[in-house]
């Protein structure tokens, strides 16, 4: 019996869109690992996030080592779900170079959401704990601005869900 090729699945969607909680469902899958941003920030680190630009620079070192380390998991025939965010053409392209350098499956999992089901959802989870980070509505709105839904012409193998 022949083992499937792995696949690097993405996760695009504006914040509390759902993308943590669809990774956790995709984990589920054999050979399959979970790379998670938020985690991976939250842990090395803590307390020192306190803007956008903080977040930039911390998640650009972060992808500095994640990415080959992804492309490894691909080649050894390891799926992983990338629970970064997929929200900006850049972000896109650094993962596109993942699968190119693996050569793996992908399928990038669109959460398309409205803004206002996004804020309810961050409310709750804002009060909830849960959650690394908590992210206010201002923050909300300033890094919604930067989020740019994926399009045919970039060739991802997409899934959108759509919520109405």
């Amino acid at each position: 019996m022949s083992k499937s090729l792995p696949t690097l699945h993405l996760l695009c969607g504006k914040i509390a869109s759902g993308k943590s909680t669809l990774a956790n469902e995709l984990v589920k899958a054999p050979d399959t690992v979970l790379i998670c941003e938020d985690v991976w920030l939250a842990h090395l680190y803590p307390d020192n996030i306190k803007s956008v630009a903080d977040y930039v620079r911390y998640a650009s070192n972060l992808r500095g080592v994640i990415g080959p380390h992804v492309i490894d998991l691909l080649l050894i025939g390891v799926s992983v779900v990338l629970d970064f965010p997929a929200n900006t053409e850049e972000s896109r392209k650094w993962m596109k170079s993942i699968i190119d350098k693996a050569g793996s499956k992908h399928t990038l999992h669109f959460l398309d959401v409205s803004d206002d089901d996004c804020l309810t959802r961050l409310h709750t989870r804002n009060e909830s704990g849960a959650h690394a980070f908590v992210v206010a509505d201002t923050e909300f709105e300033l890094i919604t601005n930067y989020f740019v839904a994926p399009q045919q012409e970039e060739n991802f193998d997409m899934i959108r869900y759509q919520v109405l």
